[in-house]
């Protein structure tokens, strides 16, 4: 049986998630005999963190009705206002224009020892503003979703480049080689899809292994992927099958890197389509703990289940998850360009569930070592879009938060202007964000390169510095 015919035998007879990892996790450059290029690696320097988990808010949350309380909004509620409007400037090169500034519909107020500003939008989260640190004064490339997104996950708004989670991977290998080491559930198949989790020009072992869709119930993340139609004894028989046909093929081809490669890649699928589906198995949690992250209810099942399932891949020694709150649909989940007070159902979806998710990580010690990343692509601006009911995008100033792996608790950094609309203060370019995520895993984003087409290519481009002051 040659190697196409192989790959047939894999895809036909291995269906789910053996087929997905190796659609994923086909290296091609890496010998058998050599160490596997997923072995876990020394950081270039001590860590704060083992590991990301990035709760990714697709669409771009308003920060002006979240966690940047403003004064002024309320002050000067519907009153017309000159501002540089970027999505105006990017079309037509025009400034200054008149907008009506708007008050948001939630109040806000101060929480925790720390004091932390956070509206009713999230009240759950706002109990844990004493372990968050937020950076308000972001700003990004890219007006409109797709370029704004890809930057955020790749550090360029055009060019095909290596996500955030391929680079970390290829800098710090995985803490379990049955696992991919790089996890996005309920990812986005729209602005930049697969790119998002991809590995462009790194070596495909590197690339994310994306379960479920955005938009999809979470169950599909295990039943569509991870489950199979054989019993364990004959995916057992079928894999050792699989092995003694590559062992002869070897002997016949000796030193054919890409064989040994493929031939990796099959027997790495067949150890995830015989652990994953234990690691995501919910039912072995505690009625508890399914509470806890607001499993049961409709309004918070899918999230809460992928948040779980984020903390037990986490735990398992997957190194970066995501795990993507959106609808799937060309306009993301909170993208409210009209109508608001839309905000609230998806903050009724996330809130407890994240909430959970931070207590649970906490109570079993792994918030120390797991570096949480709450944020969307960019924030919203604090007047009416069109002089309407909602709010447009906003790359010139927003908030995310950390949470755990080293970064300073119940902080803030930075500020935008008193209208929340640019940020002023302590700038945070998204790759300076970036450095200082790679930082915290013990990684210089200067020395974290790879070569390709003639030079080094690095996430951070040229660009980028770590964010010192938010480090504990």
């Amino acid at each position: 049986m040659g190697l196409l015919g192989r790959r047939r035998f894999l895809q036909d007879s291995a269906c789910g998630f053996g087929a997905l990892a190796f659609a994923g996790l086909g290296a091609s450059t890496v010998r058998a005999a050599e160490t596997s290029p997923l072995a876990s690696k020394l950081p270039h320097f001590a860590p704060k963190a083992k590991r990301v988990l990035f709760l990714f808010m697709q669409g771009g949350v308003s920060h002006v009705d979240s966690y940047d309380y403003k004064t002024f909004l309320a002050k000067n509620d519907g009153k017309m206002m000159n501002f540089d409007d970027s999505r105006t400037v990017a079309n037509t090169g025009q400034r200054a224009t008149s907008q009506r500034i708007m008050k948001g519909p939630w109040s806000f107020a101060r929480h925790g020892e720390s004091g932390r500003w956070g509206s009713a939008l999230f009240p759950e989260v706002n109990k844990h503003v004493d372990d968050l640190c937020f950076i308000h004064s972001m700003h990004t490339d890219g007006v409109a979703h797709g370029p704004a997104t890809l930057f955020l996950h790749c550090g360029s708004t055009t060019f095909v480049r290596p996500s955030m989670g391929s680079w970390v991977l290829y800098g710090l290998g995985t803490e379990n080689q049955n696992l991919p080491g790089f996890v996005s559930i309920a990812a986005t198949t729209g602005n930049g899809g697969a790119r998002n989790y991809g590995n462009a020009f790194l070596p495909p072992v590197y690339q994310g292994t994306a379960l479920g869709r955005a938009g999809a119930p979470a169950s599909e993340a295990t039943i569509r992927n991870l489950t199979s139609p054989q019993s364990p004894a004959d995916r057992a028989r079928e894999f050792d099958l699989l092995r003694e046909m590559n062992a002869e093929q070897l002997k016949s081809s000796p030193g054919d890197a890409e064989y040994e490669a493929v031939a990796g890649s099959y027997e790495l699928a067949g150890r995830m389509q015989g652990n994953a589906p234990d690691v995501l198995d919910l039912s072995k949690e505690s009625k508890e703990t399914l509470s806890m992250y607001g499993i049961g209810p409709k309004e918070t099942d899918t999230f809460g289940r992928e948040c779980l399932m984020a903390r037990r891949l986490c735990e398992s020694g997957v190194r970066f998850v995501q795990v993507t709150y959106g609808d799937g649909s060309a306009n993301p989940a909170w993208d409210q360009h009209s109508n608001l007070p839309k905000h609230g159902d998806h903050a009724r979806a996330v809130d407890r569930p994240i909430a959970g998710l931070l207590s649970d990580l906490k109570r079993r010690g792994l918030l120390d070592d797991t570096l949480v990343w709450w944020g969307g692509e960019f924030g919203r601006t604090p007047y009416a879009e069109k002089n309407g009911t909602g709010r447009d995008h906003n790359p010139g100033g927003f908030t995310v938060w950390l949470a755990g792996g080293g970064v300073k608790k119940g902080y803030a950094h930075g500020a935008t202007d008193e209208f929340g609309h640019q940020a002023v203060e302590n700038r945070v370019h998204m790759h300076d964000l970036h450095a200082t995520i790679l930082h915290l895993l013990g990684l210089d984003h200067e020395k974290l390169t790879y070569n390709y087409a003639g030079r080094p290519f690095r996430l951070t481009d040229v660009d980028g510095n770590v964010v010192k002051e938010i480090i504990a």
